[in-house]
């Protein structure tokens, strides 16, 4: 896990996660270097591994893809099988049944439910309550404040 970043990666993390189009390179303690989309990705995932591939726009975990940087938009393409949802410009594409712990979840934002019938995605609450579900297929738009954590399946 991850607990303490340097103030510029922090820095860079939020002008991305506010929507600025400078495109940022930084590096963490251990000497690697990271892409912006990366920064994205550690600012909304708490205490996930390193990612199996970044690209120049996403980010690929095992059982999750993120595309930071997608405008609003009602209608949210998302693969059979999958659960997907946009939150504060970020598209979530999870396809592996884990709990994940999310962080700087805020605003409202579409999500589908595109998992094969009957599958129930849970949002949690920050003491491990469940907060809402999502019972496939479903569709709609929903608050992320204060979601601490969800299991697609």
């Amino acid at each position: 896990m991850n607990i303490v970043k340097p103030a510029a990666l922090l820095v860079a993390a939020t002008a991305l996660l506010a929507g600025s189009t400078v495109a940022a390179t930084a590096a963490v303690p251990d000497g690697t270097r990271v892409t912006g989309v990366q920064q994205v990705a550690d600012q909304v995932l708490a205490g996930h591994p390193k990612p199996l591939s970044v690209s120049a726009d996403q980010v690929r975990y095992d059982g999750l893809t993120l595309t930071p940087k997608l405008a609003a938009r009602k209608d949210l393409d998302c693969a059979y099988g999958h659960l997907c949802m946009i939150v504060r410009g970020t598209k979530f594409d999870f396809y592996k049944c884990q709990t994940w712990t999310v962080s700087n979840w805020t605003g409202d934002g579409p999500y589908t439910n595109n998992q094969t019938p009957g599958t129930v995605a849970r949002f949690y609450n920050r003491d491990g309550s469940v907060r809402w579900t999502s019972t496939a297929y479903d569709a709609g738009t929903a608050t992320w404040d204060p979601i601490w954590s969800l299991r697609p399946c």
